[in-house]
């Protein structure tokens, strides 16, 4: 296995006042076999029991017969799931890691996840696996995105149905898998995103240099419920209002990023921020029940237009080598 996984292999975990679900998720990771060397849990300052739930993980997973360590990283304010992945995934590569698998705080673990990415981790460098809902079915995500529109498509069909590997150009941070070269080509991912289109831009940004890849592995399940409703080619969830103004404020980063790459086109990406209103108001509407947050969702189309209107805007930097794969394979 230590071939295979060709390095230090940690877990990423963001947190926010979610600590009964955090102790569910840092139960599993005890469970795992075969285990990460290491779990950075990044709390996001919060106001919870999220410490004592880290104290108490820190103590099982050091009682393993081979002890797991568990760094806690705290931040000063909430920076939202995408500035907890980019403190958390720098800490990570401080502390020597080649793989990084990223997690929120509302997912389980299943027990023999890292030995199934094992034989993927000998072919890419980042991988999206499989999840299972809150009921233990099959969690729908297989999309593509649309660089013309600015916006993820989702698949139609069973993608497995003929390779146990789908293709794929966007990442998903419950569960995304990056190896360092991958991490260190494209950045840190960009916290000025702070909640939605961070990972899925991340994703895309990889794609342009190497494969990303969803592979037919199940290896989280998701543990909090969720209101859902079946559109044919893809679920909707339910959301929040924090979650609506950025999935539409969000889009004037997205914006320069496509500038960026020479893959913008303005009809296109406004055709695209016209299909994530309605995206979001058939949710509100057929999930939630409900047209409160329309309010939330125009504020956030607001500020997307002075963001894209900046002239200032630079992206994540690339970061610089750190051991070749070669030297951390033969470091093992």
């Amino acid at each position: 296995m230590s071939l295979q996984r060709r390095g230090r292999f940690f877990i990423v975990i963001t947190t926010y006042n979610r600590a009964d679900y955090l102790r569910g998720l840092m139960e599993s990771v005890a469970a795992l076999n075969p285990a990460p060397d290491g779990v950075i849990v990044v709390n996001n300052a919060s106001t919870d029991s999220t410490p004592a739930v880290i104290g108490c993980a820190r103590e099982q997973l050091a009682a393993l017969p081979a002890p797991v360590p568990v760094i806690e990283h705290e931040l000063a304010q909430n920076s939202g799931g995408a500035g907890g992945f980019c403190a958390g995934v720098e800490r990570a590569l401080a502390e020597g890691a080649q793989w990084m698998w990223l997690m929120d705080d509302d997912v389980t673990a299943v027990p023999g996840a890292i030995g199934a990415l094992g034989p993927w981790m000998d072919k890419y460098d980042a991988l999206v696996g499989r999840r299972y809902d809150a009921a233990g079915q099959p969690f729908y995500w297989q999309n593509k995105f649309s660089t013309f529109l600015g916006f993820p498509m989702p698949v139609r069909g069973d993608v497995f149905a003929h390779s146990n590997e789908f293709a794929t150009n966007v990442g998903c941070f419950e569960g995304m898998l990056l190896h360092e070269d991958a991490v260190r080509a494209v950045g840190l991912p960009d916290p000025r995103f702070f909640l939605n289109w961070d990972d899925t831009t991340y994703g895309w940004l990889v794609s342009l240099q190497r494969p990303v890849r969803y592979v037919n592995e199940f290896v989280l399940r998701k543990a909090r419920s969720q209101r859902s409703v079946d559109l044919g080619i893809r679920h909707l969830n339910d959301s929040s209002d924090l979650s609506r103004y950025y999935v539409m404020r969000n889009r004037g980063l997205l914006a320069h990023y496509l500038r960026i790459h020479g893959k913008f086109n303005a009809a296109g990406f406004a055709l695209g921020t016209a299909l994530t209103a309605a995206k979001e108001l058939l949710r509100l509407a057929g999930v939630e029940r409900t047209l409160r947050g329309t309010g939330r969702l125009l504020a956030g189309w607001r500020e997307s237009r002075r963001i894209m209107a900046a002239t200032d805007f630079e992206p994540m930097p690339p970061l610089g080598r750190g051991p070749s794969r070669q030297e951390s394979t033969d470091g093992n």
